[in-house]
C-alpha cells in the first residue's frame, strides 16, 4: 500500500441506540465521543441508529409481503378467480 493516502484503522465501539447494543469492531471512522470498553480500554465510540440486534430481519420481527405480484392484485381488482 502507498504511504500516506489510507484512512488509519483502528478499533471503535458502536452504539445501537434504539437497543442499546454495543460492538468492538475495525473501523476508519472516528468520533471525539470514548467510552470504556471490557478490557480496560478506552475505543471512539459510534452512534448508529440500527443494527443486528434491532433490525427486523436479525430478530425474527420482520413483515412478510403477503399482498402477491401484479397478477395476484389484477385478479383481485377484477375479480377473476
Amino acid at each position: 500500500m502507498r504511504e500516506g493516502i489510507h484512512p488509519e484503522y483502528k478499533k471503535v465501539v458502536f452504539l445501537d441506540t434504539s437497543s442499546d447494543f454495543k460492538f468492538l469492531s475495525g473501523s476508519t471512522k472516528t468520533s471525539e465521543e470514548t467510552i470504556e470498553w471490557e478490557d480496560g480500554n478506552t475505543y471512539p465510540l459510534i452512534r448508529v441508529e440500527i443494527s443486528s440486534a434491532s433490525h427486523p430481519f436479525y430478530t425474527g420481527k420482520q413483515k412478510a409481503d403477503t399482498a402477491g405480484g401484479r397478477v395476484d392484485r389484477f385478479k383481485k381488482k377484477y375479480n377473476l378467480s
